[in-house]
């Protein structure tokens, strides 16, 4: 059977290049006699790869000095609850809700301290990104937190919120590495890797030393306190080896497509040929405001259950894999991450048309 275009959410598509020099070196990297899977985080050999990836990552981002970055486990989502447990001093946080993944967080800062939503655009089903030009920031907020890519609803900020002044924290997992991004502005910015980078298991933070301090809440578990990470250079404990390693091989994928500025652009023409087809569809429609629609995740419906549901089966039997939206909201979503080919964008829309004449009325 011959590679599918696969269009999940994330776990999500990766690079065929890189899985073949993975699938090269499986059993034995580099004359080590053994798999990466096999050797011990504290190899020379190991040490090589997670410092280059560390390195990598930095160039592609042009990470500032005074940023640590951070390879750790348990998905953004654990990051819930570590930014509140390192971060709220005062035990107050401002939240932007845009989407499922920010209400989680949301949700789980109130655990912690008082966390406030300051904005959101739920009164539509999250399908656009509220004015945050002028927003109610709290006083003694300490620091306001928004997802800036959704993955269920397709919105992104294409401008960062008027934080006044407060430490901004950014979930970036559907966007990371798509497009250039000023690091500087962000006190934390993370996301797991699964969406546009690697295998689940890893999730990256990069994180303003200030912030990192011994201050954390009381309770807060060894495992889940930013310095203890940043001290022992994310190797405190055995971390998620093999899933690093592939980020590595991404990341030198990405400076070989030319960048971040590169990848910007030919994400670009991605997006624009599968918007441009729904934008004249008489069947198919988008659901997200044109000015706030992602770059990675594109959502889109019929308008009726059952066209849905026929769509996404003969697509499957097609070759287009993992068009189905997210449970909550239902309809299809294509998501086309760094390394979907254009030319899987460009078979969907085709067989998008071939389907709308076939079945319209």
């Amino acid at each position: 059977m011959s590679r599918v275009y696969n269009f999940s959410a994330g776990p999500a598509v990766l690079p065929e290049s890189v899985l073949k020099e993975a699938a090269a070196e499986m059993l034995e990297y580099k004359g080590t006699g053994m798999s990466v899977m096999e050797m011990s985080h504290r190899s020379k050999a190991y040490e090589e790869i997670i410092k280059t990836a560390e390195q990598d990552l930095r160039d592609l981002m042009n990470i500032p000095d005074n940023y640590k970055v951070l390879f750790l486990q348990g998905g953004a989502s654990q990051q819930f609850a570590m930014i509140p447990m390192n971060l709220m001093k005062n035990k107050v946080a401002d939240y932007i809700v845009t989407g499922q993944w920010a209400k989680k967080a949301y949700e789980e800062g109130k655990i912690y301290g008082k966390a406030n939503c300051i904005a959101s655009s739920a009164d539509k089903t999250f399908s656009y990104i509220p004015d945050c030009s002028d927003l109610p920031i709290s006083e003694d907020a300490d620091y306001v937190y928004i997802c800036e890519n959704n993955t269920i609803y397709g919105t992104k900020f294409k401008t960062l919120p008027n934080t006044k002044g407060k430490t901004l924290v950014s979930d970036v997992s559907s966007c990371f590495l798509s497009e250039p991004v000023d690091v500087s502005k962000y006190g934390i910015i993370y996301g797991g890797v699964q969406k546009n980078i690697g295998p689940a298991g890893v999730v990256i933070v990069i994180i303003r030393e200030d912030l990192i301090t011994e201050d954390t809440l009381s309770g807060t578990p060894t495992m889940l306190k930013y310095k203890i990470h940043a001290d022992n250079e994310s190797l405190y404990n055995t971390p998620p080896a093999y899933g690093i390693y592939i980020c590595g091989k991404v990341f030198k994928w990405l400076k070989e497509m030319g960048g971040l500025e590169k990848m910007k652009e030919h994400n670009e023409k991605k997006a624009a040929i599968l918007y441009d087809f729904l934008d004249q569809s008489k069947m198919f429609k988008g659901t997200v405001v044109k000015e706030d629609r992602s770059l990675m995740n594109v959502p889109f419906v019929t308008g009726s259950d059952e066209l849905d549901a026929k769509f996404i089966k003969e697509a499957k039997a097609a070759g287009f894999e993992n068009l189905k939206g997210h449970r909550s909201v239902g309809g299809m979503r294509a998501s086309i991450y760094n390394a979907m080919p254009i030319e899987g964008v460009k078979a969907l829309v085709e067989f998008m048309g071939k389907f709308e004449a076939e079945n319209s009325k």
